[in-house]
């Protein structure tokens, strides 16, 4: 319960957002009502500059997006690594992990741990009503997903459950424990169309986590980058690699 509690009780530690006008559009909040879950959920949606003229473009899909907006400066970094040719454009959608109509409930503990209703909501409701709205590509190759802590969890999840449907996991300091046969859903499968980004934090992070997923990944012969840095369960980790995640999945093919 400890090591539970602490996990949760470092991620809504920020960073002081930078002084950054967006070249590209942060949408208001968006309600989908879900069937699948049966209640309300959120979410926002950058879209780049020229978004109108643009079509298949890449999506990136953040579970904890409220949290990446506020202390990943998100939007920021994808608008800049846009602007500086670094990265293609691309769609980011920031899915909230709260109840909509009472933020204090936050829902993550059980979205992310594991749930498979969790991964069929995207399948069936968020993914088409994205690429519905938006000038998203529907492939399976241009689609991302991302998340810290128990959200690095979700998205090894979703790749061993759904890698029809994403092929980039974005793994920040996963918090594997709650899934104890996570492991062993990709040793006991064939290698799976995946491209991973995998980091975590030497300093009281989940880096007996990370080692063990990598060494799994290693052992079947995944495409993947691992970082870890001497920091902690917070954004003083995770923030300085989104440039190097978002490069990884979706750098600019003119460089």
């Amino acid at each position: 319960m400890k090591y539970l509690l602490a996990f949760l009780l470092f991620l809504p530690y920020s960073l002081p957002a930078e002084d950054f006008a967006l070249k590209g559009t942060l949408s208001d909040n968006q309600i989908i009502k879900s069937e699948v879950l049966g209640y309300d959920l959120r979410y926002r949606v950058y879209t780049p500059p020229k978004h109108d003229e643009l079509s298949n473009l890449p999506v990136i899909y953040l579970t904890d997006g409220q949290w990446y907006i506020e202390g990943g400066d998100m939007p920021q970094k994808i608008d800049e690594l846009i602007q500086t040719g670094k990265i293609e454009p691309i769609i980011a959608v920031f899915v909230d992990n709260r109840d909509p109509h009472r933020l204090s409930n936050n829902r993550r503990n059980n979205q992310f741990l594991g749930n498979e209703k969790y991964v069929e909501f995207y399948k069936k409701e968020l993914l088409p009503e994205v690429e519905k709205s938006y000038n998203a590509a529907s492939r399976q190759s241009s689609r991302a997903i991302m998340g810290m802590s128990f959200g690095g969890l979700n998205a090894t999840f979703f790749g061993a459950k759904a890698s029809d449907t994403f092929y980039m996991l974005g793994i920040q300091s996963p918090a594997l424990h709650p899934v104890g046969n996570i492991y062993k859903m990709y040793t006991d499968q064939e290698k799976l169309p995946l491209k991973i980004f995998l980091s975590t934090g030497t300093v009281n992070d989940t880096e007996v986590h990370a080692r063990k997923l990598k060494k799994t990944l290693e052992s079947k012969g995944y495409d993947f980058e691992y970082i870890e840095v001497a920091e902690g369960h917070n954004w003083k980790n995770w923030r300085p690699l989104l440039d190097d995640a978002l490069i990884y999945f979706f750098g600019s093919k003119k460089g």
